[in-house]
């Protein structure tokens, strides 16, 4: 499975997967009708779809603002989990960041979403800071976490006419 971009006739199925996934924190389809619109000048949202299907199964959306990204969501569909698609999602958003010259990626996660946290710090995530009470009207914490670009390989010197 291999994301795209998600156009206008995907937000039907974005706003029932993503309702399905956030209950009532989930956001509406207008919402996701206008971050759709909003790519790719201040959004990138990619989805992904079952090839069986055309099921809409995954997505992710990344919010630029300047030199910072901000990996707004990632979603998987339940029947679709442990597939790897949430990394291959990350990977790619965090790939257009760099390639739109961002000096850093970041993202909220619930503290309580140990699958989640495991799978960001694997991905060069680390703890910048936490928000208490950012989650389920207070109840819950978050975890801001942030990646910096990977450095450039070392230069290595030529050996050769030594």
């Amino acid at each position: 499975m291999i994301p795209r971009p998600a156009t206008a006739l995907d937000v039907p199925a974005l706003a029932a997967l993503e309702a399905a996934l956030f209950g009532r924190d989930a956001w509406t389809a207008r919402a996701l009708a206008e971050e759709v619109a909003a790519a790719p000048t201040t959004r990138t949202v990619l989805v992904v779809t079952a090839p069986e299907t055309r099921e809409l199964v995954a997505y992710a959306v990344l919010r630029l603002a300047g030199a910072t990204a901000d990996v707004d969501r990632i979603g998987v569909a339940p029947t679709h989990r442990r597939r790897g698609l949430a990394r291959l999602l990350l990977r790619a958003l965090v790939a257009d960041a760099e390639s739109r010259g961002c000096a850093e990626v970041l993202l909220e996660v619930d503290t309580d979403n140990e699958a989640a946290i495991r799978l960001y710090e694997t991905e060069g995530f680390g703890e910048l800071t936490r928000r208490p009470g950012y989650y389920d009207g207070g109840r819950r914490d978050a975890l801001v976490l942030r990646r910096l670009p990977a450095p450039p390989p070392p230069r290595t010197r030529s050996t050769r006419g030594r």
